[in-house]
């Protein structure tokens, strides 16, 4: 009876560990299918503020975080973009591994001493990257700071992306609260706008920076606890602007 019960301690002890990493291995990332001028954009994604895109024979993937996904496994990379330092933004080993010698690792100055071989783009810079045009947007909050005063995300210090895939403009945001660079985007098809609180956006914060730029199909990304159909019913009586949830906590 007693090494019945010791077993059964062991099992209940050992469950979620082996829960997770079972969760983990076969997790089953959702896919969209984009159309554009030049063929289809496949949109993977991942997790939190963790994306990937197919178009053609190029990948690129946005953020790569181990803890998302096993690199090791994943489509190695021609372009990867890194938003900001932040560990869940910036993972050298998930860099290395989608890393070849021909890989373009676009980031920011803060991101550089982690990442030897990147090239820094800063706020306002614009650049063609095998084939396709990025346009750095800068990603800052004005509103949700530190105890000690000082933002979650400096101005400066973060970039958010569009990359023109044919006659799509797709807006990556980052870590950012609505700035005024965000609110006068334009011609923006698909943006992935984030609603981690409090580091980023409240769905009011979104809503009002949709109603801004008017993407025209809104993805809510690096959600946190954040319920993404307050977003969905912010934006109910917008013409033209779909909401789409996905599973991006």
């Amino acid at each position: 009876m007693r090494l019945a019960f010791t077993l059964a301690v062991i099992l209940i002890l050992i469950f979620p560990i082996l829960g997770f990493s079972q969760q983990k291995e076969g997790k089953v990332f959702k896919e969209d299918i984009i159309k554009t001028s030049a063929g289809d954009l496949k949109i993977t994604l991942i997790g939190h503020g963790t994306l990937m895109f197919s178009f053609g024979d190029k990948i690129i993937h946005l953020d790569p975080w181990s803890q998302q996904a096993d690199y090791t496994k994943m489509p190695k990379a021609d372009i990867i973009l890194v938003t900001h330092e932040h560990q869940d933004h910036l993972d050298p080993s998930a860099i290395k591994e989608i890393s070849t010698d021909k890989t373009v690792i676009i980031l920011t100055e803060k991101c550089l001493p982690k990442v030897k071989n990147g090239t820094v783009m800063k706020n306002g810079d614009v650049k063609t990257v095998a084939g396709l045009k990025i346009e750095v947007v800068p990603a800052y909050n004005i509103v949700n700071k530190r105890q000690d005063g000082n933002p979650f995300h400096p101005k400066g210090d973060g970039n958010g992306y569009v990359i023109t895939f044919g006659d799509k403009r797709v807006y990556i945001a980052g870590d950012t609260e609505n700035t005024p660079e965000m609110k006068a985007l334009k011609d923006i098809d698909v943006a992935f706008l984030p609603m981690n609180l409090p580091y980023t956006m409240t769905p009011e914060m979104v809503a009002d920076a949709v109603k801004a730029f008017k993407p025209k199909i809104v993805y809510p990304y690096h959600l946190g606890k954040t319920d993404p159909l307050q977003l969905t019913k912010l934006l109910a009586d917008e013409k033209g602007i779909e909401v789409r949830i996905r599973d991006m906590e």
